[in-house]
C-alpha cells in the first residue's frame, strides 16, 4: 500500500502545503508525482490534469462574479454604514458585540456575499470599543471564523452553493449521484458542531477579561477616514446595493445558479447608479483580485482529482484499507475523517478538497457500505475540517488581518489555535458519529 500513487501523490501535496510551497504548484507537483509512479507518462499526466479542470469551470466563474458583487458593494458604501453605526453605538457587555460580529459575518457569506472583505471594513474601528470592554479577541477571531465557514457548510446559498454543488458534482464524478438527495439535509450536523464551538469559545474559553494596550489601530490617513467618517449617511446607492445582493441572493435560491445572480445584482447597481459604467472593468478586476486565486485552485483541484482517478490507484488503495481495517466503519470513518483535516490543513480551502477527497471517498465508503448521506458528511466534514486552523485560510488570514491592526493580535497563538481547537474538534466528532448512524 505504501507504494500506491494516490497515496504518495497525496502525502506529496500535503508535505509541500506545510513547507509553504504555494498550493498551485503542489498540486501540480502531486499529480505529476502520482501519474509518474502510476506508469503514466508526463504528457499524459499533464493533458488529463489541465483537461479536468474544466469541469470547475463554472465554480471558477462563481468566484470571479461573487468578487466582482463584493467590490461592488464595497464601492457604494454600504458595509461602512453598518460599522459606523455598530462603532458608534456599541455599548454593554463584550459578549454582545462578539455575537453582532458572528451575525454579521454570517451574512458576508450568504446574504452579501462579501466574503472576508468586509473585515478591514468592519473590525479596526471597532478595536478601540474591544478594549474598551476588555474582549479577548481570540473569542472574536472564533465569531469571525464562525461566520465564514459555518454558513457555506450548511446554507445553500452564496459560497455554500458552490460548496455543496462541489460536493454534488465530484460524488457524482467518482461514481455515486445524489439524484434527489439535498446535500443541505445532513450537513446541520457540521454546523451543529460549529455552533458548539463558538459557544464553548465565547462563553466558556475565552469569557474572561483581556487586558490590550489601548493605542490607536494603526492605519493610514486614508484608512482611518474611511473607517471613522462621521459624514456617511445612508442614501440611495446604499439602498440599491442591498437590493442588488437580495437579488442575487434570491436568484440563487430560486433558480439554483449564482452567476445568474451576481449579474443581477450587478446589473441592479449599474442601472441605478450605483456603480458607474466606467467603473465595471474596476469591478471585475477588483473580483479578480479578491477571489482569482481561489478559483485557480479550484481549477487545478479538478484537474488533480481526474489524475488521481486515472492512475488507477484508487481501487488498490481502497482494497488496501479495507484489507486492513476490515468491515470497522468507525475506523474508516475516522481514518478519512482525519485525511480530510490533513489535505485541508496544507492547501488551506475547504472547496479545493473535494476533488481530492471525493475521488477516494466514494468508493471506499461504499465498499464498506456506508449509505449515500453518509458518504455526503463524510466528504462534507473532512473538507470543512482544517479551514478553521489553516495558517493558510482565508477563515483565519481575514480575521487576523482585522485584530491585528495595532499588532496585539498573533495568527498562529490567536486564531488558528483557538479556531482549530474549538471547530475541528467538534466537527471531527459530530462527523464520525453522524456517519456511524445514519
Amino acid at each position: 500500500m505504501l507504494s500506491n500513487p494516490v497515496l504518495i501523490s497525496v502525502a506529496v501535496m500535503i508535505i509541500l502545503s506545510l513547507l509553504k510551497l504555494n498550493i498551485l504548484l503542489a498540486l501540480i507537483i502531486a499529480a505529476l508525482a502520482g501519474g509518474l509512479i502510476s506508469g503514466m507518462s508526463i504528457v499524459d499526466t499533464m493533458d488529463t490534469l489541465i483537461g479536468g479542470m474544466g469541469k470547475n469551470s463554472e465554480t471558477a466563474l462563481n468566484y470571479i462574479l461573487l468578487g466582482a458583487l463584493a467590490a461592488a458593494i464595497q464601492k457604494t458604501g454600504a458595509a461602512k454604514i453598518i460599522t459606523q453605526t455598530l462603532s458608534r453605538r456599541m455599548k454593554g457587555t463584550g459578549k454582545l458585540l462578539i455575537f453582532i460580529i458572528a451575525l454579521i459575518s454570517i451574512f458576508s457569506q450568504n446574504l452579501i456575499p462579501v466574503h472576508i472583505a468586509f473585515i478591514p471594513i468592519l473590525i479596526p474601528p471597532l478595536i478601540p470599543v474591544m478594549n474598551k470592554l476588555k474582549i479577548d479577541r481570540r473569542a472574536v477571531a472564533s465569531a469571525l471564523t464562525f461566520g465564514l465557514k459555518a454558513p457555506y457548510i450548511v446554507i445553500p446559498a452564496g459560497y455554500g452553493l458552490i460548496f455543496h454543488n462541489i460536493i454534488r458534482k465530484e460524488m457524482a464524478t467518482s461514481g455515486l449521484a445524489l439524484n434527489g438527495l439535498k446535500i443541505w439535509q445532513v450537513m446541520w450536523i457540521p454546523g451543529l458542531a460549529m455552533v458548539v464551538g463558538l459557544l464553548v469559545a465565547v462563553l466558556i474559553t475565552y469569557r474572561k477579561p483581556r487586558e490590550y494596550q489601548n493605542e490607536s489601530p494603526n492605519l493610514t490617513g486614508s484608512e482611518m477616514n474611511e473607517a471613522n467618517d462621521p459624514h456617511v449617511v445612508f442614501n440611495k446607492n446604499h439602498a440599491f446595493a442591498i437590493i442588488g445582493a437580495v437579488a442575487a441572493l434570491i436568484v440563487q435560491l430560486t433558480v439554483g445558479s449564482l452567476v445568474l445572480g451576481a449579474i443581477l445584482g450587478l446589473a441592479i447597481m449599474i442601472i441605478s447608479g450605483a456603480i458607474k459604467w466606467s467603473d465595471i472593468d474596476d469591478m471585475i478586476r477588483s473580483g479578480i483580485g479578491m477571489m482569482g486565486f481561489i478559483a485557480f485552485v479550484m481549477l487545478v483541484a479538478s484537474g488533480y482529482g481526474d489524475v488521481i482517478r486515472a492512475t488507477g490507484g484508487v481501487d488498490t488503495l481502497v482494497a488496501s484499507v479495507v484489507g486492513l481495517i476490515g468491515t470497522n466503519k468507525l475506523v474508516a470513518a475516522t481514518c478519512m475523517i482525519v485525511l480530510g483535516l490533513l489535505i485541508t490543513l496544507g492547501i488551506g480551502t475547504s472547496f479545493g478538497t473535494i476533488p481530492i477527497i471525493a475521488a477516494i471517498y466514494v468508493p471506499l465508503a461504499t465498499e464498506l457500505g456506508f449509505s449515500a448521506i453518509a458518504i455526503v458528511l463524510l466528504i462534507g466534514s473532512a473538507a470543512a475540517l482544517g479551514d478553521a486552523g489553516s495558517p493558510a485560510s482565508d477563515s483565519t488570514l481575514g480575521p487576523t488581518a482585522g485584530l491585528n491592526i495595532d499588532h496585539q493580535h498573533d495568527h498562529i497563538w490567536d486564531t488558528c489555535v483557538p479556531t482549530f481547537l474549538h471547530y475541528n474538534i467538534p466537527i471531527m466528532i459530530f462527523g464520525i458519529v453522524g456517519a456511524m448512524i445514519l
